[in-house]
């Protein structure tokens, strides 16, 4: 049973086939929708293609190597041609950017001097007030005896410039000219809060702050 139907599927398969055949064969003499004439222009078309590109490949090694060859000569015989940028033209410049240019360039050897050196300023207050000194000891200090109000370490630093006082502000320039001529002081740390105006000078040892004892003396501050 199968097979018979088989078989009459492939008897009316066959039968289409035939009758599309005739028809395409009818169309085609008919030159319906002009298929017959661009499949024509086409293959002509691509037959002139074939013609034009089949010399072009047989010899494209060898344009390969000619233009290979023209492009070093270019570079060997004529550098400034073969590097020129066919963009960028010829800008003529204006008067005053000419003139703008050329000032440019002179600046550049141009010897403007030096710097005037720096004076000493004016003392902008004085105050005569007692002066006295004090170390590192935590008696005479707190539990970081080296430590200032400003966060210095004095005996790290081991220079004897740093002074306390409470009416100036930390980092504040002064000078005592009576005593110490013009050394000039920092203000690095503070005094008990019960002394306003009144100066203590650190120093290294001991025993010379004891001799210092306490002196009046006139501060420059800058």
């Amino acid at each position: 049973m199968l097979n018979k139907y088989n078989k009459k599927i492939k008897k009316i398969t066959k039968k289409k086939l035939v009758i599309f055949r005739e028809q395409l064969k009818i169309v085609w003499e008919m030159d319906v929708a002009y298929i017959r004439t661009a499949t024509s222009f086409l293959l002509e078309a691509v037959a002139k293609i074939r013609q034009v590109v089949i010399p072009i490949r047989r010899h494209a090694l060898n344009a390969s190597l000619f233009s290979l060859v023209l492009v070093v000569g270019a570079y060997i015989f004529f550098p400034t041609v073969a590097n020129a940028d066919i963009y960028a033209g010829i800008e003529l410049q204006d008067q005053e950017t000419v003139e703008r240019i050329i000032v440019s360039m002179q600046n550049v050897t141009r010897d403007y001097g030096r710097l005037p050196i720096a004076q000493n300023a004016e003392a902008r207050h004085e105050f005569t007030i007692p002066i006295t000194a004090y170390t590192s000891d935590p008696y005479q200090t707190d539990d970081t005896p080296c430590i200032t109000a400003s966060g210095l370490d004095v005996c790290e630093r081991n220079i004897e410039n740093v002074v306390a006082a409470n009416f100036l502000p930390l980092g504040t320039r002064v000078r005592i000219p009576g005593l110490y001529g013009d050394r000039i002081f920092y203000v690095e740390d503070r005094m008990n809060k019960r002394y306003t105006y009144k100066m203590d000078i650190w120093m290294k040892d001991i025993d010379e702050a004891r001799t210092f004892g306490l002196k009046y003396a006139t501060i420059e501050v800058f």
